[in-house]
């Protein structure tokens, strides 16, 4: 039932594809990956296997790659990715040997796989349980590892139907995991996983804080933010231009840098429509003449909002009015407070800061307004869920050192 669920799945990719943008390119990466493996792997190498779903699971794993790499260089990275946000983003990610989609979890493509690369370990960042590719695994001998998991209770491995099924079963697979809560740790024990099971809270609290010690000046932004209070919107949807905006129309003095999760030209045109009156500048526009004068910077391009919070006093992160929630702790590490929409309840790390005041919610405009207006107005106020912010994250590092230990210090 399940490797039929796959093959009806690539059914509509394939058809689908003719169609969307996004299909098209998931279709041609599978299809392109054994090209690449062929190419380019070699049996004989001493391959760690790290799978990332999305760019936000690569961002939870990149900590314990980088410690890898730097500890053991013998060994050689393969890095793939389901997602065509996290493969192209990061396809030519320095540090990862070969990167490529994986291909579908089909028996055949799982043989073919293993007839190209024979890895010393898996490691799953986060989500993501492939039955045929564990079975491959288990069958040859592969260690698997689950890093910065999480499990709540609507999950499949925990209903009915998956225990019916036997789905469940394919956690059976996995040598050891590394979840991020207690509650994770709590719903693998019915399931009978406890001696296999260690708490370690997220890598992510490691990937940002290394971000910000790594961070490179942008000069262009510097000077557009000079000596003047700026909100930063990172990876922002129309429901949450539809609040900062209007509140920022508004403002005296202020200026705003938007970097939206979605950069295209319609995208791009409705955010300066809606800025009318405000002197907006993209960021591939901007020169050292130009940028000083702007109000509104917009970023359109890839890989700088978290170098960009720092110029701020207040971030907004976007994705909380429906799409779901972005990288909260990419701003929080700066130690500025961080404003959200409702769809927060599946993030840890928000709901955390939420309780501990480093984070706010905000539901209509009103809400916003008020929230926005102390923060830039009351500096204790900045000052207190700022710092609150930053030692959170300070505080919740570690993750990948105990991870690292756990693993490495067995098989390498």
């Amino acid at each position: 039932m399940y490797t039929l669920a796959i093959y009806l799945y690539l059914i509509a990719v394939c058809i689908a594809a003719l169609f969307n943008k996004r299909a098209r390119m998931l279709v041609k990466g599978h299809w392109n990956a054994y090209k690449k493996l062929r190419r380019e792997a070699d049996k004989s190498e001493p391959y760690i296997w790290v799978h990332a779903a999305s760019l936000g699971e690569f961002e939870q794993g990149c900590p314990l790659m980088e410690r890898i790499k730097r500890e053991h260089p013998e060994c050689k990275i393969l890095l793939t990715f389901f997602s065509p946000s996290g493969y192209e983003v990061r396809k030519n990610r320095e540090g990862a040997d070969i990167v490529c989609y994986l291909p579908l979890d089909t028996p055949a493509n799982v043989q073919a796989f293993f007839h190209y690369v024979r890895p010393r370990m898996l490691i799953l960042i986060k989500y993501e349980f492939w039955q045929n590719y564990l079975r491959g695994c288990k069958r040859l001998g592969i260690p698997v590892y689950s890093v910065s998991s999480i499990f709540r209770p609507r999950q499949v491995f925990f209903r009915w139907y998956g225990r019916l099924s036997g789905y469940n079963r394919v956690l059976r697979k996995v040598t050891h995991f590394f979840v991020q809560n207690e509650q994770s740790r709590q719903l693998l024990a019915t399931l009978g996983h406890t001696a296999n099971v260690t708490v370690v809270g997220d890598t992510r609290f490691d990937r940002v804080i290394d971000i910000r010690n790594a961070a490179k000046p942008l000069p262009l932004v510097e000077t557009f933010a000079a000596d003047r209070k700026v909100m930063v919107c990172g990876s922002s949807w129309p429901g949450d231009e539809a609040l900062f905006i209007p509140w920022f129309k508004r403002q005296q003095g202020m200026k705003l840098i938007i970097a939206p999760h979605v950069i295209d030209e319609s995208h791009l045109h409705d955010i300066e429509a809606s800025l009318d009156g405000c002197r907006t500048l993209r960021y591939s526009d901007a020169t050292p003449d130009n940028v000083a004068a702007a109000d509104v910077l917009i970023i359109n391009c890839f890989g700088l909002l978290s170098s960009i919070y720092r110029y701020g006093q207040v971030a907004m992160v976007g994705g909380g009015f429906g799409h779901g929630l972005h990288n909260v702790p990419e701003a929080a590490v700066y130690g500025m407070p961080v404003i959200i929409g409702p769809n927060n309840q599946n993030f840890r790390e928000a709901r955390h800061l939420l309780d501990a005041g480093g984070c706010f919610e905000v539901r209509d405009q009103q809400d916003f307004d008020a929230t926005a207006d102390r923060l830039f107005t009351d500096a204790e106020a900045l000052r207190t869920a700022g710092q609150i912010a930053g030692d959170y994250i300070r505080n919740n590092a570690g993750a990948t050192e105990v991870i690292y230990q756990h693993i490495f210090g067995n098989h390498l």
